[in-house]
């Protein structure tokens, strides 16, 4: 496969910036297509980004003999059976993340990727963001020493600012995320972590819907303990005042420590002898370092930069922390 021809499934607000543009501006790849259910959105999307074709039914899109991947940036809803459909058609996917809404249709992906001689990536993107290749880097250099625990918090207001606003606020409908705000900004968090410490050996947590604001719930805790000892500590909550609102990951070594937000653009370290903070400005098109590895993985010149059994590990740990309630 010499090029990647995509076609987008979902070209909504994530697909604006984020990484729509991206697909026209690596090296052999070329965004030929795009779907969404409203025909005039797909059509205005179409014409503003100088796509040739824009569809308003997936199949018509899936069955366009000049696609061969796709990107799904759907609610998580649909994400399992539009894969489904494309790897049946023989089509490399990627998926944008929480790549399910549960682990059990993860693994169904999973299982489906295995059976097909199709390829499969997740969107868990900040794996190429260069910041947090830094935050990796630092660590490997043990510029803190062993690394003992870390600790997540995302505290935001009812409505956060870091979340795109759209019409029908389908973030908050657990039917279609599979939960609430935790299941759409989580995944970027505790997929880092795992990038960074490995498999996990335990992981518990909790939920409640403590604002009773939405169907979803808005408070979440969790551990996890990895097989290399580390403990990562997380708590998100989304009913805070807005003077509170924090966006924080400290890990504590022997020798110091290294916090940043993972919505921010710096990294604040120190240790017994020095202390820095390096400021970063992210990629226009955040995306755009994720797929680019994408396309050479779907090329067959390099490695999976996120497989789907590192998303249904991801998602047991969302389901495990979100499944158990408190006694009332």
């Amino acid at each position: 496969m010499s090029n990647i021809n995509w076609g987008i499934i979902g070209c909504g607000n994530v697909t604006e910036k984020k990484s729509g543009p991206a697909f026209n501006k690596i090296a052999d790849s070329r965004l030929i297509a795009v779907m969404r259910r409203d025909a005039s959105k797909a059509a205005d999307y179409a014409q503003r980004h100088g796509v040739d074709k824009w569809y308003s039914n997936a199949d018509e899109l899936l069955n366009n003999s000049e696609i061969n991947a796709v990107y799904i940036a759907t609610p998580p809803a649909s994400h399992l059976p539009y894969a489904l459909d494309a790897l049946k058609k023989g089509l490399n996917v990627y998926v944008e993340k929480p790549v399910t809404r549960n682990a059990a249709e993860a693994q169904q992906m999973a299982d489906a990727v295995k059976q097909s001689n199709s390829k499969l990536t997740v969107a868990h993107y900040r794996r190429a963001v260069p910041m947090f290749l830094k935050v990796k880097e630092l660590l490997e250099s043990q510029i803190i020493g062993d690394i003992r625990t870390v600790q997540i918090r995302m505290w935001q207001s009812r409505k956060p600012s870091l979340v795109a606003k759209v019409e029908d606020n389908w973030r908050v409908q657990p039917e279609l995320s599979g939960g609430g705000y935790f299941h759409d900004l989580a995944p970027h968090q505790l997929d880092l972590m795992l990038y960074y410490f490995g498999e996990p050996e335990y992981y518990s947590g909790f939920s409640l819907n403590q604002s009773n604001a939405t169907p979803a719930d808005d408070h979440v805790c969790g551990q996890i303990l990895f097989k290399n000892k580390v403990v990562v500590n997380g708590s998100w909550c989304f009913n805070v005042a807005g003077s509170e609102e924090i966006d924080n990951c400290e890990i504590i070594g022997t020798k110091g420590k290294i916090n940043f937000p993972f919505f921010g653009k710096f990294i604040h370290w120190k240790n017994e002898t020095d202390e820095q903070t390096l400021h970063f400005e992210h990629p226009e098109h955040i995306q755009q370092p994720m797929i680019t590895k994408i396309v050479s993985y779907f090329k067959g010149e390099g490695p999976n930069p996120c497989s789907i059994d590192e998303a249904v590990v991801l998602m047991k740990i969302l389901d495990a922390f979100t499944t158990v309630k408190p006694p009332k």
